[in-house]
């Protein structure tokens, strides 16, 4: 019976020893396995006689049950350890801000983002954009615009001529994106009704002017288009990208060789505290040109004019986000400032529409 004591506290002092769950699982194996201590013993039981049985039985017995309970509590134990050791090492302080994940951390630029708004609007009335290259021929970019000789665009200090070709032809960084209409007219027959938003290039650079600056026009050919219809499509327009209900427009004679009769179009709005509101107010700012288009700039397509007409307008992308979005300055858009972007840019999820809104 002595010894029975003393390898129930050897072996309960192991079981408390063990430092992890290999220990106490080489314990275990060690007392409880085939060929522990403990079982052993209890094959012991076969061979006594009926009084032995009785007498050492319940011994035998109770030391097995004892280290099992021993063993089954300090694994409960290792098992918890083992866990607070783990919530300590992925210990996390949910008290630091969360990181954005890439496709929320990056940003849209404005002007990707005023492309989407200006293509969200126009879809809506019916128009498909158009593009174009923007290395164009002479002829594209001016003689079939109906510019004259000699015409001051078509001189070095306003147009990037590139070198001769082989054939003696020089080719532009085209000034405006004019040239896909001649392209669509050329190609496509009437109803046309496209918007062409795209990169444009002149010798210019301040604060309201760049070098390459982004431009969108809009091209309407059918049958009966007037001036009615552009003026409409105009407002819509103004109304949906400025997100106001109502807008004045000013409509003031110009000249553009492209078009007859021409206009430059001032919007209403107000300069109350620096600040440019549309829909109110009582000062005016131009933001477009337009016109109905020239009869000759029909007939270079292969156009009828007694058959068909239409109208034209163009405006800076680049200057049309500024005045939305109150950036002061042109250059910063074309600096790939990160600080700049993640300031005026758009998150990338944050899609156009006018159904959800436009900067929702």
């Amino acid at each position: 019976m002595t010894d029975l004591h003393s390898l129930e506290r050897d072996l309960l002092a192991q079981v408390e020893a063990a430092s992890d769950e290999a220990a106490l699982e080489a314990v275990r194996v060690a007392a409880l396995g085939k060929k522990g201590s403990v079982s052993d013993l209890l094959k012991t039981l076969g061979s006594m006689t009926p009084d032995e049985r009785r007498e050492r039985g319940p011994l035998i017995n109770g030391l097995r049950d004892a280290v099992q309970a021993a063993i089954a509590g300090r694994r409960d134990v290792l098992a918890s350890a083992a866990l607070d050791a783990r919530l300590q090492a992925e210990r996390v302080d949910v008290s630091l801000p969360v990181r954005e994940a890439p496709e929320t951390r990056g940003r849209i630029h404005p002007i990707s983002q005023v492309i989407e708004e200006i293509t969200a609007i126009f879809a809506d009335m019916g128009f498909s954009v158009a593009e174009g290259p923007d290395i164009e021929t002479d002829y594209l970019n001016f003689t079939a615009l109906n510019f004259p000789e000699g015409h001051p665009a078509r001189e070095m200090h306003d147009t990037f001529f590139l070198a001769p070709d082989a054939n003696g032809e020089r080719k532009v960084l085209r000034t405006h994106t004019s040239p896909v209409q001649i392209r669509t007219m050329t190609t496509k027959a009437p109803p046309i009704r496209i918007v062409i938003p795209g990169r444009t290039y002149r010798h210019d650079s301040d604060q309201t002017h760049t070098p390459m600056f982004h431009q969108v026009e809009g091209l309407v050919i059918d049958s009966h288009a007037n001036i009615a219809h552009m003026k409409w499509v105009l407002e819509e327009f103004c109304k949906a990208f400025f997100e106001v209900d109502q807008v004045k427009m000013r409509f003031r004679p110009s000249f553009f060789p492209f078009t007859e009769p021409s206009a430059e179009v001032d919007i209403q709005c107000s300069r109350k505290g620096g600040e440019i509101r549309f829909g109110e107010g009582e000062d005016w700012l131009e933001i477009l040109g337009c016109g109905m288009v020239h009869p000759n700039v029909l007939r270079n397509c292969g156009l009828d004019p007694d058959k068909v007409q239409g109208f034209a307008w163009g405006m800076g992308i680049d200057r049309i986000a500024m005045l939305k979005y109150g950036m002061p300055d042109l250059r910063p858009f074309f600096e790939a400032d990160v600080r700049w972007l993640t300031h005026y840019g758009f998150r990338p999820l944050d899609i156009p529409a006018l159904v959800s809104g436009l900067t929702s």
